[in-house]
């Protein structure tokens, strides 16, 4: 962790977060065979956690990791479904990433774009601390709901 951060004031910042309460429980559903079950929260986010000086460490061009996009399917999956739990309403993420690294990720609220991001550089994704994941997961989930509230007949079509 390359933040100092006592595990109370990381506790509170994850329980502050619907967003990040939704994607620990996704990463959380991901371990399969237990070996995060002595991890804290704080510890099982830290992936999300690429500092400057981390990022400075990463090639600027490179191709994706298979793990980064696995983390970018979960952080956008976790966005959806706080949205969904926020709003009632069913929030599909699609990400169309090449192998490159440059793509797209959108949320999808019925017959709405909810939320659209295009990334470059994939492979240096994430946050310089855990409040900055927290605020970005949850600034994703405000501007969705904020937008179906706008146009609810688009957002429930069927």
């Amino acid at each position: 962790m390359s933040e100092v951060m006592t595990p109370d004031a990381a506790k509170a910042i994850i329980g502050a977060s619907p967003f990040l309460g939704q994607l620990v429980t996704m990463l959380r559903a991901q371990d399969t065979y237990g070996s995060w079950d002595g991890k804290s929260d704080a510890e099982v986010l830290m992936p999300y956690i690429v500092d400057k000086a981390a990022r400075k460490l990463i090639p600027i061009i490179d191709d994706p990791d298979p793990d980064v996009l696995w983390r970018v399917e979960l952080f956008y999956n976790a966005a959806g479904l706080a949205i969904e739990r926020k709003t009632g309403i069913i929030a599909a993420p699609m990400i169309k990433i090449n192998h490159e690294g440059f793509g797209r990720a959108t949320l999808v609220v019925g017959r709405l774009i909810a939320y659209s991001k295009y990334h470059r550089d994939i492979h240096r994704f994430g946050f310089d601390s855990l409040q900055a994941l927290a605020e970005g997961g949850d600034r994703i989930v405000d501007e969705a709901a904020a937008l179906i509230g706008r146009f609810p007949d688009v957002a429930n079509f069927g």
